[in-house]
């Protein structure tokens, strides 16, 4: 009993004498010291804002197309004698080429015959002209009193002999016409697109023999947007109004570029006319895009255009002066801009965009010369932020090239 006891009473003292020093420890404990949190201050780029002048430029897209396109047909049967070296597809011939012969023997005849049957028809009315003076000259000298009826003066017979040989003439002037029709000869100069027939086969009038295109210059049709139009000074014809009229050296430009086997290739043309309707389907307007002798070798190296080719277009559009160009990147889907103003905090700046594409923007107002745009990427900036700069100002907006246009229309 007793051994509890003093068990009990110092477990009681053992206990107690650790509370007091625990709380000794923690009375006799240094303070830590409080310190105000860091002031943390982003640090930006910035870019200084000039006007310039800048061109624009209408990106959109067509099929090559020919400026003339015809299907040879024969006006006469026969079978195809000869065809020239150039009668195949994707051969070029020039203006009055013989392309193909028809054999022409059963025309040659007919010529002959009709040559021989106007040959009869003139003797007759050298005979009937005959006749008519000595029936004159009979009625002179049996001494009549009035007028010869037209009868007795062979008159019907004479106008008679004489249509017969105008018809005589007819017939051998077509027989001739027929003749020179079985050589089919180029209306101009143009290139093969597809050849239907060959040598040895039979054609009559309404027979395909080919399809061919002029190489003079070709087409390309090309969509422009409403907005797109806002920004091109484009040919427009009026009724009463002649093509020798429309001034086409100051026609838009064009540049056409294509791939093939792995290479991209240009040409250049000019707007030259728009379409009188706007397509209903995608309310675009079509305007038409001309390429000058788009078949002659030159020192580029590059393929002569295919009809049916399809090409990227670049329409270079007006001139903006005193605009603003900044990077697309720096409006993150809205129209404004970050500024660092004079106090280096952040001024959050709405801009009137003119012009966009997936490269820059095109600012007409809501940035003044001298203005610091800031380039770094502040998605929580708020304004009245406090900034500083890193380092010196980056290489100013004036800087990019104003020929350096804009890629795509909105």
């Amino acid at each position: 009993m007793i051994k509890k006891t003093l068990h009990l009473i110092l477990t009681v003292v053992v206990l107690a004498a650790g509370i007091l020093y625990a709380r000794h420890l923690i009375e006799t404990a240094p303070e830590a010291e409080r310190r105000p949190p860091e002031k943390t201050i982003p640090t930006v780029d910035v870019i200084e804002a000039t006007p310039q002048s800048y061109t624009i430029q209408l990106i959109t897209r067509g099929t090559v197309t020919p400026r003339t396109e015809s299907t040879l047909i024969p006006q006469v049967a026969g079978r195809a004698l000869a065809i020239s070296d150039n009668f195949r597809a994707g051969g070029f011939f020039e203006t009055g080429e013989e392309l193909l012969r028809i054999d022409p023997v059963d025309y040659e005849l007919a010529l002959t015959t009709a040559k021989a049957e106007l040959a009869t028809m003139r003797l007759g009315l050298s005979e009937e002209k005959a006749q008519a003076k000595q029936a004159e000259s009979d009625w002179k000298k049996l001494g009549m009193n009035g007028k010869p009826d037209a009868l007795v003066m062979r008159k019907p017979q004479l106008a008679n002999a004489r249509a017969s040989m105008a018809s005589a003439e007819a017939r051998v002037k077509r027989a001739e016409v027929d003749l020179d029709r079985t050589r089919i000869l180029a209306p101009y100069a143009g290139r093969i697109m597809e050849q239907q027939v060959d040598v040895g086969q039979y054609v009559s009038p309404g027979t395909v023999l080919a399809k061919i295109y002029a190489t003079d210059y070709v087409e390309v049709r090309l969509p422009l947007t409403d907005r797109q139009l806002a920004f091109v000074d484009l040919p427009e014809s009026y009724r009463g109004q002649s093509s020798d009229e429309i001034n086409l050296k100051e026609a838009p430009l064009v540049k056409l570029t294509s791939d093939l086997g792995g290479k991209t290739y240009s040409w250049e043309g000019r707007i030259v006319r728009t379409e009188g309707s706007i397509d209903t389907s995608s309310r675009q307007l079509f305007v038409i895009a001309q390429v000058n002798d788009p078949y002659v070798k030159d020192n580029s190296g590059r393929p002569p255009l295919k009809i049916g080719q399809f090409v990227r277009a670049q329409i270079i559009g007006q001139e903006l002066k005193d605009v603003f160009v900044l990077p697309r990147s720096l409006l993150s889907g809205t129209d404004d801009v970050l500024i660092a103003n004079q106090d280096n905090k952040i001024q959050r700046r709405a801009l009137e965009v003119v012009w966009e594409d997936a490269e820059n923007v095109v600012v007409r107002s809501g940035l003044n010369p001298g203005d610091r745009v800031i380039s770094t990427a502040m998605p929580y900036a708020t304004d009245g932020a406090e900034i500083k700069l890193s380092g010196e100002i980056n290489d100013s907006i004036d800087n990019v090239d104003s020929d350096n246009i804009t890629r795509a229309g909105h």
